[in-house]
C-alpha cells in the first residue's frame, strides 16, 4: 500500500473529476494489462457520490477491464518474449510464470477447468493482468477466457455497486475495514479449486 500511494491518492482524486466515468473506463482498461491500482479505488467514492448511478459506473468499470484483459492477453500470446525484461523489471515475472506453469496444467485437460480458475482469479485482489498475460501465453481458448473474465469480474465490480449503494458511507467503511480478510479467504478459495482442478486433471 505504502509503495501505491501516491497512485491511490491520484485514482481517488479522479473519482471525483467531472470526467470521473471517462476515467474510471481508462484506469479499468490500464488496470487489466499493467496499472497496479484496482479500478474499485475509483468506482466506490463515485458509487457514493451518486448512488442511482452505481451500477452504470459498475458497467462501465466491466467494459473497459474486458477490453484491456483482451489486449492484455494478445499481448501475453504475440509478445511475451519481447516484454520479459519490462515485466522482471516491475516484478511480475516470477507471477506470470508460476500462473503460466498452473494454467497450462489445467489447459492440457479441458480449457473450461481454466474458466472457473479465472472466474475466482477476477474476484481475489490479485492483479487481474496476471491472470491475463498468463492465460494469453498459455493461449486459454477467448470463449472460456472472456466468459471468466466478464464473471469474475462482473461479480466484484456490481457487488461493490450494491454494497455501496445499500449502505453508503458505512458500506464503504466497513468494505475498507475488511478488504484484507475477503481478499485472503478469496485467495484461499482460489488456491482450493487450483489444486482441486490439477488433481483432477492428473487423475484423468
Amino acid at each position: 500500500m505504502k509503495l501505491f500511494g501516491p497512485l491511490y491518492q491520484r485514482a481517488l482524486a479522479w473519482s471525483r473529476h467531472p470526467k470521473a466515468p471517462a476515467l474510471l473506463g481508462g484506469l479499468s482498461f490500464a488496470e487489466a494489462i499493467v496499472f497496479p491500482v484496482m479500478p474499485e479505488v475509483m468506482l466506490a467514492p463515485m458509487c457514493l457520490a451518486q448512488p442511482k448511478h452505481a451500477f452504470r459506473f459498475a458497467n462501465i468499470s466491466l467494459l473497459f477491464s474486458l477490453l484491456g484483459a483482451v489486449v492484455g492477453y494478445l499481448l501475453g500470446h504475440y509478445a511475451y518474449e519481447l516484454v520479459k525484461p519490462a515485466l522482471a523489471a516491475l516484478g511480475w515475472l516470477g507471477r506470470i510464470d508460476a500462473q503460466v506453469e498452473e494454467l497450462r496444467g489445467i489447459v492440457a485437460h479441458s480449457p473450461w477447468r481454466a474458466f472457473w480458475l479465472l472466474v475466482l482469479a477476477g474476484f481475489t485482489p490479485i492483479p487481474l493482468k496476471i491472470f491475463t498475460w498468463a492465460s494469453g501465453v498459455v493461449g486459454v481458448p477467448m470463449l472460456p477466457f472472456l466468459a471468466a473474465m466478464l464473471v469474475g469480474r462482473g461479480k466484484r465490480v456490481h457487488l461493490l455497486a450494491l454494497v455501496i449503494r445499500l449502505g453508503g458511507e458505512r458500506a464503504e467503511r466497513a468494505l475498507h475495514r475488511w478488504i484484507e480478510h475477503l481478499g485472503w479467504a478469496s485467495l484461499l478459495l482460489l488456491a482450493g479449486l487450483a489444486g482441486w482442478l490439477l488433481l483432477h486433471g492428473h487423475a484423468a
